[in-house]
This record gives structure tokens, C-alpha cells and sequence, in this order.
């Protein structure tokens, strides 16, 4: 059996009017999600108005968590509080968490975003983890993106299970900016994760854990990026709050069905 295609909507921080939360939620729901998984990501201000509103299977995952559960913890989402609702992922460590939007506090380091994913695994949910490199690094070449990206994937290393965990590659410098990775450099990192995955993890591991593409992605550029053999799905940012974002999980679908 190949790897079950997985698809994401992440709503960032939008929309501003909770007026418009249905038509995102419709969006969602119009999805066939028999061929492949779909989750979304809305803003924290809004998951408990949609966490219960998608019909299809389609799953929601909080943008963020804590790792210490409820209590005197001002401003977190605790996972505790995430199960209880039903929820089922949550995904951590977009390159917007990690500064790419300019707060002038600490990022949040990779050997953070594993304690965090420890604690969402032993409290029984799965996480998306995003990892993936700026312009500076990926003008030098695969083999300084490989190496960013197993920075990121080191403190990962004993909780990498393809069960448990999906990965989210995003090209740092093509998320919002309309300019996309090509396929041939989609399948080139993902592949080059892939095997790195294999010679320190296990090649059982490598085979079966589901990478995402995260970079602009839409209905567009959705079926020849599905073609690339270790591309498992999408993290979609902007497309993900209008209708084409079925076509997208239409279209991997369609490029993986067994």
C-alpha cells in the first residue's frame, strides 16, 4: 500500500469577520475526502466556533500548543483541552512561529517544537511538524537545505513514527509570495529528507512517513506537483481559504489512487 495522501488548510491568522467562517467551513466540507485526509488550521480565536462544524471527516488542528496541559498558563492551548473537544492533530513549528513574520522575541527552537510533540503523543493525538529553509540556504544549494532541515529533524528523531507524525516541508521563501518551488526541487528535497530519514531513523520509518509540500500551493500548480513520487500532500496557506482548495485535495488524489 502507498502512502495516504494528506492535505491541510491553514487559515493562519484570517479571516477577520466571523461572518465569513462558514463559507471557509463549506469550502472545507465540499472536499472528497475518501482518497485522501484532510485537516484545517484555524486561528485560535475561532477553533471553538468550527472545531465541530466539518462533515466530511475532515479534521481540525490547532496552529500551536503548549506542552505542560491546563492551569496558570496565560495566552497557551493546552493539549489537554484539544482532546477533550475531539481533536485529533495539531500541528507546531511553521516557519511563522519561528520569526519569519519579524517578532522581536525568541523563535521557537526545534528542540522546543519536540517537547511539544512528545506531549501531544502521549496525550494520544498526532502532529503536523513543518520544517523547511530561507532563500539564503536554498540559494546554496540541496545540500545546504538538507543539512537546515535535518537541523530541524535531529531533536525529532526518536519520535518520528509515520503513524503518529507528518512532516511538513515549507520552502520558506515561496510561502505567500506566489512563487513556487518547482516540482523538480519539491521532489529533490522531499526525496533528500526522505533518505536522510532512512540512514538515521530507519528505512521502514522513511517509507512510510507522509511529507507534505507547503509552498504556495493551488489548484494550479496542485497536479504536477502530486505527480512527484515523495510529495504525500499539501500544506496550503492562502488557497485554503477559497473554494479551488477542493481541487487540490481532488488532485492529489487522483495522482496517488492505488
Amino acid at each position: 500500500m502507498g502512502r495516504r495522501p494528506i492535505v491541510g488548510g491553514n487559515w493562519k491568522c484570517n479571516p477577520a469577520e466571523i461572518s465569513k467562517l462558514d463559507g471557509l467551513v463549506a469550502n472545507i466540507n465540499a472536499c472528497d475526502t475518501s482518497g485522501c485526509d484532510v485537516y484545517v488550521c484555524p486561528s485560535p480565536l475561532h477553533v471553538g466556533l468550527v472545531y465541530n462544524k466539518f462533515t466530511n471527516g475532515a479534521c481540525v488542528a490547532p496552529q500551536n500548543c503548549n506542552f505542560k496541559g491546563c492551569g496558570a498558563y496565560t495566552g497557551e492551548m493546552a493539549v489537554d483541552q484539544m482532546v477533550d473537544m475531539g481533536m485529533k492533530w495539531c500541528l507546531i513549528g511553521h516557519s511563522e512561529r519561528r520569526g519569519e513574520f519579524g517578532l522581536p522575541t525568541p523563535v521557537e527552537s526545534s528542540e522546543l517544537l519536540a517537547t511539544k510533540c512528545k506531549y501531544i503523543l502521549e496525550k494520544g493525538m498526532k502532529c503536523i511538524y513543518a520544517i523547511g529553509e530561507p532563500l539564503p540556504i536554498r540559494e546554496q544549494g540541496i545540500d545546504a537545505v538538507l543539512a537546515y532541515c535535518v537541523e530541524q529533524l535531529t531533536p525529532f528523531k526518536d519520535i518520528l513514527d509515520p503513524e503518529t507524525v507528518v512532516l511538513a516541508y515549507e520552502p520558506v521563501w515561496s510561502i505567500g509570495t506566489g512563487v513556487t518551488a518547482t516540482p523538480e526541487q519539491a521532489q529533490e528535497t522531499h526525496a533528500a529528507i526522505r533518505k536522510w530519514i532512512s540512514e538515521n531513523v530507519s528505512p521502514k520509518c522513511a517509507e512510510g512517513i507522509r511529507i507534505q509540500y507547503g509552498g504556495s500551493a493551488n489548484a494550479k500548480n496542485a497536479p504536477e506537483l502530486s505527480a512527484c513520487a515523495d510529495v504525500d500532500g499539501f500544506l496550503v496557506g492562502g488557497a485554503s481559504l477559497k473554494p479551488e482548495f477542493a481541487e487540490i485535495v481532488a488532485a492529489i488524489a487522483q495522482a496517488k489512487k492505488a
